[in-house]
């Protein structure tokens, strides 16, 4: 059982709940990001001492070339392009769950764990064409702490991915964690949660994308009527929805709700102005975490940005792929490149990337 640990509490208890369950346990602190981060060093030695306290055997994977090029190089090709990626989600998916597991597998681990807050389970689906043969289901539902509940950055993974996963902590509530961290006597106990995009360390998203991105120039900011309320550094430094370092004043507050890159247009609202609403969207990279139960059109509860209550909507395939999705009420945050994920009650069915 090889364990991710970042070095946070979450992972700590991860590691220690499968220790106490008797499974042969090796930690690994994934190094993905040391540019500007000066939390790396003082998280890969907490996840280092923390083994240690387990007395279980402790590597550090050096991801850093790979997670550059799939996870910063992504995220920064989509603000070029005017859209807000979603570098979560693609960490999980091309580093986690993809570099991370298939080094796991290759060093002769049968499972990974991870410190998220996510439950799974599994179920038996019958061969239509043979009663005798049984299909294992892996399925993910949101977390017993709905505050925490990561479900939604986890859409893009595979049945063949989850057969070697667990998420021991998904049972528990963030408190609960907590007692639990100290109950074993772990350093990290009391250590404080990380914020933000993880590889920015202290550095603002602006400033990190304005060194990568050429030919970014000063321009407009407008309202949805056109009328201008101030200036930008460069549109493709701003994130849907962002609110603080606009620098507009007066009856506020703005938050952006649409970028022109080729005007060089960044365009603001205010919360209650419903202009920017929508009642439906189209969605691409459609994937579902089994096509079990799966048929159209299908009514869902949904969520386009994380931590947001879910909503209904009803969804149908589109010709030449994706999805179309249709809110039963107008919907805020529709955000292109962001990601829609799906669920019936609390069963995550998966996902797709915002398209319009």
């Amino acid at each position: 059982m090889f364990v991710a640990m970042s070095g946070g509490v979450d992972s700590s208890v991860t590691a220690a709940l499968l220790v106490r369950r008797g499974f042969d346990v090796v930690g690994v602190y994934m190094k993905c990001w040391s540019e500007n981060n000066p939390c790396a060093i003082s998280d890969e030695a907490d996840a280092h001492r923390v083994a240690a306290q387990l007395k279980i055997p402790f590597y550090t994977f050096d991801f850093e070339k790979e997670y550059s090029k799939k996870v910063v190089g992504y995220m920064v090709r989509g603000y070029q392009n005017g859209i807000t990626p979603n570098p979560d989600v693609m960490c999980n998916r091309e580093i986690k769950f993809g570099l991370f597991l298939k080094t796991a597998l290759r060093w002769g681990a049968d499972y990974i764990a991870t410190g998220h807050y996510v439950k799974m389970q599994k179920s038996k689906c019958k061969n239509q064409n043979d009663n005798s043969k049984c299909k294992i289901i892996y399925n993910l539902f949101q977390a017993k702490d709905l505050n925490k509940d990561q479900s939604y950055f986890l859409w893009t993974l595979t049945q063949d991915q989850l057969k070697h996963c667990m998420f021991p902590i998904g049972g528990y509530t963030k408190p609960e964690v907590r007692v639990l961290a100290k109950k074993f006597g772990l350093s990290t106990a009391t250590k404080k949660d990380s914020q933000g995009i993880c590889f920015l360390g202290q550095v603002k998203v602006d400033d990190f994308l304005e060194k990568r991105l050429a030919g970014v120039k000063p321009g407009s900011i407008c309202t949805l009527d056109g009328v201008v309320v101030g200036e930008h550094r460069g549109a493709e430094l701003y994130t849907m929805g962002q609110r603080h370092g606009l620098g507009i004043g007066g009856d506020g507050p703005y938050f952006v709700v649409k970028k022109d890159i080729k005007k060089n247009i960044v365009y603001v609202a205010k919360e209650d102005d419903t202009q920017h609403f929508k009642k439906e969207l189209v969605a691409k990279k459609v994937h579902w975490i089994s096509s079990v139960s799966i048929a159209f059109p299908m009514q869902i509860l949904c969520r386009t940005r994380y931590r947001q209550p879910l909503v209904r909507a009803t969804i149908t395939p589109r010709d030449g792929g994706g999805v179309h999705v249709v809110f039963d009420k107008l919907h805020r945050s529709v955000t292109p490149g962001q990601s829609i994920v799906f669920y019936k009650g609390k069963k995550m069915l998966g996902g797709a990337i915002i398209k319009v």
